[in-house]
């Protein structure tokens, strides 16, 4: 890996231009989504159309896409010389980032009950994304990310830890709720109950908004940023569509749920 990094790269402060240019570039992908999701709702599950691409096995999917987070940035934490992994913050942030994405891509999908095929296109897609943001986070905050000796003390990073850490509890319990919606043999959609979902409707969006935001706030650099922006605009609409769905489907949803933030919005 680190060779091949070696030939693409002629300096470490062309390789740092590159990674602010793909955060930058992500930014501006987040503005080109949230244009594109005022009239499109995202092709996957309930959503999902033949006019994206061939199907693919939600489980197949699932874990496919996801793996690139979790094995590109790890080829990156152990066969470069990753000269910031020494230092505590770092190694803090790389950690949450793992957290997340061992848990979305080697155990989620062997979770999932049911589900509908995911559409080629949007399955590509996400795959895609998963090396970009995979390659993009870690390679920055294992080997360019400078932090103060007393950043893991400091409020932005206690307070976004603490986002990060509930927010991902958040997501974890409420994809536990939506898998047991349905007993064993069941078919059909039904109203979440329980944790979050009795305030908003995209309980599992809302966590894993927070998830990213909080680790944005800990990290304090523009690639984090970036990929907390690139989230929220994607599961806010996703939660815009379900609540909308939901409304629609079943007459005793609860009207006082909202769709995203509660209480709120």
């Amino acid at each position: 890996m680190d060779t091949i990094l070696k030939l693409l790269f002629s300096s470490e402060k062309e390789e740092l231009y590159l990674l602010d240019c793909l955060a930058y570039l992500m930014m501006f992908m987040a503005l080109c989504t949230f244009f594109t999701l005022l009239f499109e709702n995202v092709p996957y599950g309930r959503y999902a159309s033949c006019k994206y691409g061939f199907p693919v096995h939600v489980k197949m999917a699932w874990f496919i896409q996801e793996l690139p987070a979790f094995l590109v940035p790890l080829s990156l934490v152990l066969w470069t010389s990753a000269s910031k992994t020494g230092h505590l913050p770092n190694q803090l942030l790389i950690g949450m980032y793992f957290c997340h994405y061992v848990q979305r891509s080697l155990i989620y999908p062997f979770l999932i009950r049911g589900g509908k095929p995911t559409p080629f296109a949007s399955f590509a897609l996400a795959f895609v994304f998963c090396i970009y943001n995979g390659y993009m986070q870690v390679r920055y905050l294992s080997h360019y990310a400078e932090f103060p000796p007393d950043w893991v003390t400091h409020p932005c990073f206690i307070t976004g830890s603490l986002l990060w850490f509930f927010g991902w509890i958040i997501n974890v319990h409420s994809d536990h709720i939506l898998r047991n919606l349905r007993a064993p043999g069941e078919t059909g959609y039904k109203i979440p109950r329980g944790g979050i979902f009795e305030y908003v409707s995209g309980a599992n969006f809302f966590g894993e908004i927070v998830e990213w935001a909080g680790f944005a706030l800990a990290a304090q650099s523009i690639h984090s940023l970036a990929f907390a922006v690139f989230t929220f605009i994607v599961l806010s609409s996703r939660a815009g569509a379900h609540h909308k769905w939901y409304l629609g489907k079943f007459e005793d949803y609860p009207k006082s749920r909202k769709v995203l933030i509660p209480f709120l919005f």
